[in-house]
């Protein structure tokens, strides 16, 4: 096992696996092998937004690969459950791992020990650029974050805010919301953002940060109310909410991704057309309409363009955690 830190590493390190496989000559491999099937692994319940995604791309990537593509939830500690199975499956192609920043940019800072090592992976495909919303209970007494803020401030340990898994985004963002403002929240963590919504829709917990994808559900059907975005910008699904900077909070914006990563070694070959599939599965107006639908934004792009994503995240993450002082078991 080994220490955060030593997860910590430059940007060459992390795209290690990638660069082997884009230098090196494998050997002729067949992709797909016919008849069998390709796996999605997401280290997520069923029911949020990688849910979704996850599913659209592998009818797609059945239909232009002529193998069955099937999605293979496996949640559970902090990604870790799905990730390890990844890692350790042959670097052939059919084994995939659809995820977002806790597997590879937050994790590694955030616990002494991972049972999967985040370096040995071959990133494949960025689908799309995920920011996150802070959403609220209809019963919350605020509005804005200004009036969160005010209200918190005066009411220290009594407001609840629920996070989809510790050390997610949702739940650092949390943290860094309280480390900015002065004010105290009690964490609710949670296994998925379906859990996480139904007790927040129910009003068990009072907020969430949530992404996108399953947040806007909530929204449109007026369960939660929308109070920022924690982005650069106004989000155009949402364009009437604020970002965090409008609301005189500033540096609570590092948006996510969602994309594909396979095990280490993959042969270049499978890689790049791996990736070309998919580029020509998100460029299709169902799918282009599915993700912008769901308040996120089409990615895409080179494998390296991703690995060089992945490693700036994973600095810029591992920098808000050592701010923090968090640190989980």
């Amino acid at each position: 096992m080994s220490s955060p830190r030593s997860f910590a590493v430059p940007f060459a390190c992390l795209l290690a696996p990638l660069l082997f496989a884009l230098a090196s000559e494998s050997p002729a491999q067949e992709f797909p092998l016919p008849g069998k099937p390709i796996r999605i692994v997401v280290p997520f319940p069923a029911g949020g937004q990688a849910d979704t995604l996850s599913r659209a791309m592998g009818l797609r990537l059945g239909e232009s690969l002529g193998v069955p593509v099937v999605t293979d939830f496996k949640p559970g500690a902090s990604t870790a459950i799905g990730a390890l199975d990844v890692q350790r499956s042959p670097a052939d192609g059919h084994t995939l791992l659809f995820t977002n920043p806790l597997t590879h940019a937050q994790n590694p800072h955030l616990r002494a020990q991972l049972t999967y090592d985040p370096r040995l992976f071959t990133p494949i495909f960025q689908l799309v650029d995920a920011p996150n919303v802070l959403t609220a209970h209809p019963s919350v007494p605020a509005n804005t974050v200004r009036e969160l803020v005010a209200f918190a401030k005066v009411n220290p340990g009594k407001l609840t805010f629920a996070s989809i898994s510790p050390g997610s985004s949702s739940h650092l963002l949390g943290e860094l919301l309280m480390q900015k403002t002065g004010i105290v929240l009690v964490h609710v963590p949670y296994k998925g953002a379906g859990d996480a919504n139904r007790d927040l829709w129910g009003g068990q917990v009072n907020f969430l940060f949530d992404g996108m994808g399953s947040a806007i559900p909530g929204i449109k059907a007026k369960r939660v109310k929308p109070l920022a975005i924690a982005a650069k910008q106004r989000n155009p699904a949402l364009p009437d909410v604020p970002t965090f900077d409008e609301e005189g909070i500033a540096g609570v914006d590092l948006a996510g991704y969602v994309g594909f990563f396979g095990p280490a070694g993959m042969p270049q070959a499978i890689v790049a057309r791996l990736n070309a599939e998919m580029q020509k599965a998100m460029d299709t107006p169902a799918m282009t309409e599915l993700i912008l639908r769901g308040g996120n934004s089409p990615a895409g792009g080179p494998p390296a363009k991703f690995a060089k994503l992945v490693s700036e995240q994973s600095e810029a993450w591992g920098a808000v955690i050592r701010k923090l002082g968090l640190k989980l078991e």
